[in-house]
């Protein structure tokens, strides 16, 4: 049987679609069976996989429609329907083998990796042996076998659907169904791309769980791995710089990982944690830049609270700021561990480490939490309540370009913070208004930019303000410090004070207004923060606790796409990695701190490529 009507086109177009999505349903259902041993399931458990992985199956299912989708358009005016058959059989013969090995190993896999087929596999293709040693020769025979046979039959399913004749039409219908088809383009890009929201279709979208194991069941297997290619390793060997000996030697006494006889800045060792990451708030905006107009708030809560006034973002934009931030992770210009599943579900962080001692874990963040898989990450690290754009109200959905505007969401975050919670808790909460088009409600100063930071600035004051007349006070602490600083004026790249970021603990957990100069960088919040309630640090091997006394040679690097700063007590250089020259320098030890900037750019591209 073989489908041919007078509709036979569209109706093999849409039957394609439909049936790769069905496909990709059953592929879900045969990698939860084929777990159930390590992993079983509830009913309710496997309707949530497959619901929430719908949006990826649907998308990449657009993907293998495109070549039929343009077959069928050359077929309205190319006479010989029997040459673009032959076209199309090939080309679904090769859908099937992809689709079929895709599965098959993504499932065989799974149970030595524990994350979802990904370009990585390909690595181990260049050494066959380590495959055979791996596992039996039955082992390997039986998936053959499998993916054998899947092949065949997806194959006949598809050539099924594929009509043995299609009707030549008059003139004035190709003409419409070309103008039909054309226009048709248009949702076929919307639906590649996941909708038309500023987030384009990720992995993190299907993650909905803090059991792992059912996000990794939701994600679509093909997306994944075709989605890893552009984030593999591959882009990590080109810090392979020196040996691994003289690797260790250079960065030597650069990363302690314990808290010896710190200074005591709070006075409870179990206060309630807040860490605010303020949209691109650089030190430029506030009095530890010059400028007192645009942030008064910050500025006399930087009296009020403890100071850290020499800190340093570690990267240049929110994906990476905010992996810093929380996992205590340094950046590489061109890796973005939040888009690699695979890697940031091993990512240690402040709220896995505050699970464990009891604290319940929140997340708030009033724009597309799906954007550059965020929501995996937060998920993956230990935040089990997400808030996002679409647990606010339809008229404050699309208050700003990113979503939710700031004081919406401050406002939220008051209200959770002096509700009534069981345990101690600590809530993550990202900024959103800061950014561009710097379309703020408010209009206090001329300049958008500026404007922009000063609404934000106005959003702490009154946040803060009502949090001081509540008894949620007391047993607070709030942590602000930028997801990244950003370009304004004459600070760009070339200058170290475009990634100069405040950092400032207040609350009534804090002891005492404090000033701390000590140099650090943005991901070393997350060892002090927990070096002052006492919790081991260990598993963040690139956080530092700036109030420790191990803490011996402070330093802050920042990279970018294409260049790095380093700073330690004998000045900086930022160095381009494109051009392979100094941009900027500021120190007469420059050769040292150029070596021991590739040095930790490599120890980090080595820790992250064996996660």
């Amino acid at each position: 049987m073989t489908i041919s009507s007078k509709h036979s086109r569209l109706t093999y177009l849409l039957a394609t679609y439909i049936i790769t999505v069905v496909v990709f349903i059953v592929a879900k259902a045969g990698f939860m069976l084929y777990q159930w041993g390590a992993e079983p399931v509830s009913m309710g458990e496997a309707a949530a996989v497959v619901g929430h992985g719908m949006t990826l199956d649907l998308s990449t299912s657009v993907y293998l429609v495109l070549l039929p989708y343009v077959c069928i358009m050359l077929s309205l005016w190319v006479k010989g329907w029997r040459w673009m058959r032959h076209i199309l059989c090939g080309y679904h013969l090769l859908t099937a083998l992809a689709l079929s090995l895709v599965f098959v190993c993504d499932a065989s896999l799974y149970e030595f990796w524990h994350f979802r087929l990904s370009a990585s596999a390909l690595d181990y293709l260049e050494q066959p042996s380590g495959i055979t040693q791996s596992v039996s020769t039955g082992f390997l025979l039986l998936r053959l076998v499998a993916i054998a046979l899947l092949t065949f039959v997806l194959y006949r399913l598809y050539v099924l659907l594929l009509p043995r004749h299609v009707e030549r039409l008059p003139l004035k219908w190709r003409i419409a169904s070309t103008v039909v088809a054309v226009a048709g383009i248009a949702p076929l890009i919307i639906a590649l791309r996941g909708g038309t929201e500023v987030s384009t279709t990720n992995i993190g979208q299907a993650y909905f769980s803090q059991r792992q194991y059912l996000n990794h069941a939701a994600v679509n297997p093909l997306f994944n791995f075709l989605s890893t290619f552009k984030h593999n390793d591959d882009g990590l060997a080109i810090y392979n710089v020196y040996s691994n000996e003289e690797c260790e030697r250079l960065t030597a006494g650069v990363y302690t990982t314990e808290s010896i006889g710190c200074d005591t800045l709070l006075n409870t060792r179990r206060p309630n944690v807040v860490v605010i990451l303020l949209e691109g708030c650089g030190a430029i905006f506030t009095k530890t830049g010059g400028m007192t107009a645009v942030t008064p708030n910050l500025n006399r809560l930087m009296d009020e609270g403890v100071n850290f006034t020499n800190c340093y973002g570690n990267s240049w934009r929110t994906d990476r700021g905010t992996v810093c931030a929380l996992s205590g992770y340094p950046s590489l210009p061109n890796v973005s561990v939040m888009k690699m599943p695979e890697k940031s579900q091993s990512m240690p962080s402040i709220a896995s480490s505050l699970q464990q001692v009891g604290y319940e874990t929140s997340y708030l963040y009033g724009g597309d939490i799906n954007f550059t898989n965020m929501r995996s990450y937060l998920v993956a690290t230990g935040f089990e309540h997400l808030t996002s754009m679409d647990d606010f109200t339809d008229a404050t959905q699309r208050s700003a370009k990113w979503g939710v505007h700031d004081e919406v969401t401050f406002e939220a975050l008051a209200k959770d913070i002096m509700k009534t919670h069981h345990k101690p808790f600590l809530i993550g909460y990202s900024t959103l208004s800061s950014h561009e088009p710097w379309d703020v409600p408010t209009k206090h100063l001329d300049d958008k930019v500026l404007n922009a930071f000063n609404y934000l600035d106005g959003c702490i004051g009154k946040f803060v303000a009502r949090l001081k007349q509540s008894k949620a006070w007391d047993n607070l602490l709030i942590v602000l410090i930028p997801d990244h600083g950003i370009s304004y004026g004459r600070y760009d790249n070339t200058q170290p004070e475009r990634n100069h970021i405040p950092m400032l603990w207040i609350g009534g957990a804090v002891k005492a207004p404090r000033t701390i100069n000590t140099l650090c960088n943005q991901s070393d919040m997350a060892a002090t923060l927990l070096g002052q309630m006492g919790i081991d640090h260990k598993d963040f091997p690139f956080s530092r606790d700036v109030m420790s006394k191990t803490y011996t040679y402070p330093t802050a690097m920042h990279t970018n796409s294409s260049s790095f700063l380093l700073i330690d007590s004998t000045g900086y250089i930022i160095f381009d990695l494109d051009f392979k020259q100094f941009t900027s320098r500021g120190s007469k030890d420059i050769q040292r701190l150029l070596k021991l900037g590739k040095a930790l750019m490599q120890s980090t591209a080595h820790d992250l490529k064996n996660r």
